[in-house]
């Protein structure tokens, strides 16, 4: 029934060890033998999703930026890329200056920052990128693919209801955790990018199954046929799920294929 699954990276196919298990690597295995197309849909880079990808040899598109570029694996060709409109960009800058924030943008699948300070390293120690610095007007001339405000969450849950009402109608605006807020194009969700690839690989969305756990994966589980919260979702995601599975430590990505795709309970 279900031919392609599209699974969230971070608290979801990952465990807090920042690990894909072997159990799970073994239940992937089985999906894509059994012809199901396996993907990873993430807010991280293409050059970090990449190497998550490798773990479970991975050699399909890759759905990153939230659903603002979807690229190939195996050649690297870009199959669908929405940018930031530099109106918007220009706006954000000057917000973030105004408000003191800290805001990173990403372009080429280069991680850019204005300048190089702690929040910028520990984002690149994280998602095991580099980072670039450059002044403001430089970082301006690019199509930013994505734009990122990290800061304490009650920081920016203040921050995120005032661009909501200021520029939400022109972009997206989400968050991957609770101290990152993410700006993007209206088209670049992972909704918008799950209904891309879905026609990409010929399957009705029917049959998809999309896999998360946070705020910005709301989308791709409303367009999913099967939309799974992991145990550890925030509850507004479980609230839209037409299924829970088990948490991200207890092997949750696992369940959900054992149970739907192989059948195994």
């Amino acid at each position: 029934m279900y031919k392609l699954i599209t699974i969230d990276v971070d608290d979801t196919l990952l465990n807090d060890d920042w690990k894909v298990t072997e159990a799970t690597k073994e239940s992937l295995k089985q999906a894509i033998e059994q012809g199901v197309t396996v993907t990873l849909a993430t807010g991280r880079m293409y050059a970090s999703a990449k190497q998550i990808a490798a773990q479970i040899d991975l050699n399909v598109p890759l759905i990153t930026y939230q659903g603002s570029l979807v690229k190939n694996l195996l050649d690297g060709e870009v199959l669908y890329e929405r940018s930031v409109p530099p109106a918007i960009a220009r706006f954000l800058y000057e917000y973030a200056e105004k408000h003191n924030l800290h805001l990173q943008g990403y372009y080429d699948d280069k991680l850019v920052g204005l300048e190089d300070n702690d929040k910028i390293k520990e984002y690149s120690h994280m998602a095991k990128v580099p980072y670039i610095i450059e002044p403001v007007e430089e970082i301006l001339t690019k199509p930013l693919t994505k734009l990122l405000f990290f800061e304490d969450p009650d920081v920016l849950d203040t921050h995120a209801e005032q661009l909501k009402q200021m520029i939400g109608q022109e972009v997206h605006i989400t968050k991957s955790k609770p101290y990152f807020l993410e700006v993007l194009h209206k088209e670049g969700t992972k909704g918008d990018a799950v209904r891309f690839l879905a026609q990409h690989v010929g399957c009705d969305l029917s049959e998809v199954i999309a896999i998360g756990d946070s705020w910005n994966d709301h989308e791709m589980l409303e367009v999913a046929g099967l939309g799974v919260a992991m145990g550890n979702a925030v509850e507004s995601l479980k609230q839209i799920a037409n299924f829970i599975t088990k948490t991200n430590n207890e092997d949750g990505v696992k369940y959900v294929i054992d149970r739907f795709i192989l059948k195994q309970e």
